[in-house]
């Protein structure tokens, strides 16, 4: 069970986590659109859209929103450690 303690930063890290991911996924769409001319696929397994178009869309919004949330994560903890001087329990190395 994790820490009272813990809270905080899992309230934080999940924050900055959906944030990051609602932004750059709004970001992807928008290079999506100048790239390529049109819009994404809104449904990528419709046989409607192309193979390739939907495998592209599905590779570029899953490692760059994977990426943008990894990021925020990680700066969440690096927050939290310089403000407790304390890593979240999950991250604790027992030595």
């Amino acid at each position: 069970m994790a820490d009272k303690g813990d809270i905080g930063y899992r309230v934080m890290a999940g924050a900055a986590a959906f944030a990051s991911g609602f932004v750059t996924k709004k970001a992807i769409t928008l290079v999506w659109k100048k790239t390529t001319g049109k819009e994404p696929p809104t449904n990528p397994e419709s046989p409607d859209v192309a193979l390739a178009e939907a495998i592209g869309w599905a590779v570029v919004v899953g490692v760059g929103v994977e990426i943008a949330r990894l990021v925020a994560t990680r700066a969440a903890v690096h927050q939290w450690h310089k403000g407790t001087g304390e890593l979240p329990s999950h991250l604790k190395v027992d030595a």
